[in-house]
């Protein structure tokens, strides 16, 4: 099983990461035997306040990465169901056009009543994806608010979504998430309210971008602050 996750089997992939999330002791044993691969893959963390639009976002950033030919990893966190364990708003459902492509592979993951914005077994599902040598890993996190910020923790790159409209620039500033956030994202960019989200934001992060998600506006401009503030991370943990 661990060769094929090495190989990049999807279907080892998804059976590797069940056993992790249910504490089968195989999961464990694989996961001992799995080895990162040379060139590691681009981890992408995307936090915020539920509706405003973290899944669409993702949505639009497979298709942007598929574009430009990476295969593209997704751990969707979802609230847990108190009856199943289970997660239940299901963010598979919003990213469904790529469900026939090969080259990504989307998974939802309930929090199983873990706190911190990820699941008990965000980690090690990690682990297994870069194993099988995924370039791009997004992590969505449940968007519970002011302790949804352990992505910091596993993700090179972080990205936090406000919406006009919401408060969410004002609740973003005290709930800290722009104290870990690389990159501050005002999406649905059209509304009114969002010229003074991203000025009042840029005071507080150097790096705010306005996207209407939903129509594919401004992702072009966030797939190139993410390159940038990735090369930037690289030259900084480059010896010498």
């Amino acid at each position: 099983m661990a060769r094929q996750v090495l190989a990049g089997g999807v279907r080892a992939v998804a059976r590797v990461i069940t056993w992790i999330e249910n504490q089968e002791p195989v999961g464990a044993v694989v996961l001992k035997r799995l080895t990162p691969p040379e060139k590691r893959a681009m981890v992408i963390g995307i936090t915020g306040y539920p509706g405003t639009g973290k899944s669409t976002l993702i949505d639009q950033l497979i298709a942007a990465y598929r574009r430009l030919g990476k295969t593209v990893g997704v751990l969707a966190v979802d609230i847990s169901s108190p009856l199943t364990g289970g997660a239940v708003l299901g963010d598979r459902i919003r990213m469904q056009r790529h469900a026939d492509d090969a080259g990504v592979y989307i998974r939802s993951m309930a929090t199983r009543g873990q706190s911190g914005g990820l699941a008990r077994a965000t980690r090690d599902a990690l682990q297994v994806l870069e194993a099988a040598a995924y370039d791009v890993i997004l992590i969505e996190t449940v968007g519970v608010g002011q302790s949804d910020i352990e992505v910091v923790s596993v993700a090179g790159t972080v990205i936090a979504l406000v919406a006009p409209g919401l408060g969410d620039d004002v609740q973003a500033m005290k709930a800290g998430l722009l104290e870990v956030a690389d990159i501050v994202v005002v999406n649905k960019g059209d509304r009114e309210g969002a010229d003074t989200a991203v000025r009042d934001l840029r005071e507080w992060c150097p790096h705010v971008l306005r996207t209407v998600a939903v129509k594919g506006e401004g992702i072009p401009e966030l797939i190139a602050m993410i390159a940038e503030q990735q090369r930037l991370q690289d030259l900084a943990h480059t010896p010498g």
